[in-house]
């Protein structure tokens, strides 16, 4: 299954732009959507309607188009009901803000969206002196169903899209939340024979599963923290990520759009290396306070090591006893005995009773990225040591 990338990145983008507090925003009257048009413009999303209909409390906007500043063309999204419109503090509040049922299609691929409906969202006054009055907030969005096929057969389905947000306030952080009641995927699609050998022989032709998703954000000191981002796939086992960064604050926000939309503007083929040296710089105002990846088995790994041992003659256990051979003399290239005896722990009792195995950065204090990426550059073996990576399994 071939897909282009400029394709993906379209249908990602249509997908999701309605449910981000950055991005998602409409007005009631012409005189406000101008204004409007003008705060997303400077966030590098251009958004445009053939007309309005209705009144100051009931509105649809109608043929409603948008383009981010990297993409050359704009995705029609067609109508936009708004319903429950008040005036407040100079800035407006919108009951609900409802999609059209939305269809895109490109290089065979076809993208199905039921309507958004989102709830509670904010409009900030013109000229708002709120550190976040350029941000558009809002409590909650729905999406109940979403599909991609190729051809005529389905790729991706998700049912159950919801996202709660409690928008930042008397100095207390924004928390969100976002979770799914079921996605389920055909990778009998795939292309690669290779893979799909794979897919098959461990019987992962259709999978299903849930996505969940937690954090905060407090927009004062910039601190950003995934708490939760678990894919889960039922007989197959749960991916969890999780990260901590500092300094991403309103202004490295509107800094990083600002970036973004001057190097949009560049003709194609044109020298971004200036550019590209002032986003490094950017970036370097931001640290690094954690991260961690973890893998809770629900049967794959046994399957894994089943397939592998079968490719080679032997058993999964007889491949298990391999790897943990391995993975010392691997580890041993860090020079760092510390960890590679505990990372070789791990593995060894992972395989032993897959249950949980995690891999987690924990720096005693924050660190800046632009350390990191000294040392990355310098002396990438000291990393470990400067991340504070762990690796432990079977542990809660």
């Amino acid at each position: 299954m071939t897909i282009q990338r400029s394709t993906l990145k379209k249908l990602a983008f249509s997908t999701f732009l309605l449910t981000l507090p950055l991005n998602a925003a409409f007005a009631a009257d012409p005189a406000v959507a101008e204004r409007i048009k003008a705060t997303l413009g400077a966030q590098g999303v251009d958004i445009s309607w053939t007309g309005v209909s209705g009144d100051d409390s009931n509105a649809v906007l109608q043929g409603v188009s948008i383009k981010p500043a990297a993409e050359k063309e704009a995705l029609l999204i067609g109508d936009v009901k708004l319903e429950g419109v008040t005036a407040a503090n100079g800035g407006y509040e919108i009951a609900t803000v409802s999609t059209s049922p939305y269809e895109h299609s490109k290089d065979g691929v076809t993208l199905n969206l039921s309507p958004v409906v989102i709830h509670d969202m904010k409009v900030p006054a013109e000229g708002s002196t709120d550190p976040l009055g350029s941000l558009m907030m809002y409590k909650s969005a729905e999406l109940s169903n979403m599909t991609v096929k190729v051809g005529d057969k389905t790729a991706f389905a998700m049912d159950g899209l919801a996202v709660q947000i409690t928008p930042p306030a008397d100095g207390k952080a924004m928390d969100f939340t976002a979770n799914t009641e079921k996605f389920t995927a055909d990778l009998s699609l795939v292309d690669d024979p290779k893979s799909k050998e794979a897919i098959q022989a461990l019987g992962y032709q259709n999978i299903s599963g849930n996505i969940a998703m937690a954090g905060t954000w407090q927009p004062s000191d910039g601190k950003m923290e995934l708490s939760k981002y678990d894919i889960s796939v039922e007989n197959a086992g749960t991916l969890g990520m999780t990260f901590n960064l500092g300094g991403y604050t309103v202004d490295f926000i509107k800094s990083m759009q600002e970036m973004q939309k001057k190097l949009a503007a560049q003709p194609e083929g044109a020298d971004n290396s200036a550019q590209g040296m002032a986003m490094l710089g950017l970036m370097q105002q931001l640290s690094f306070n954690g991260a961690s990846v973890r893998f809770e088995d629900d049967s794959l790994t046994g399957k894994v090591l089943d397939y592998v041992g079968k490719q080679q003659g032997m058993s999964g256990k007889d491949v298990a006893n391999q790897a943990k051979a391995i993975v010392p003399f691997g580890m041993a290239q860090l020079n760092n005995p510390e960890l590679t005896a505990e990372v070789s722990t791990a593995v060894n009792t992972f395989l032993d009773d897959p249950k949980s195995l995690e891999i987690s950065a924990q720096p005693p204090s924050s660190v800046p990225f632009a350390l990191i990426m000294a040392g990355a550059m310098s002396n990438p073996l000291d990393l470990p040591k400067t991340l504070g990576i762990k690796v432990k399994a079977n542990q809660d």
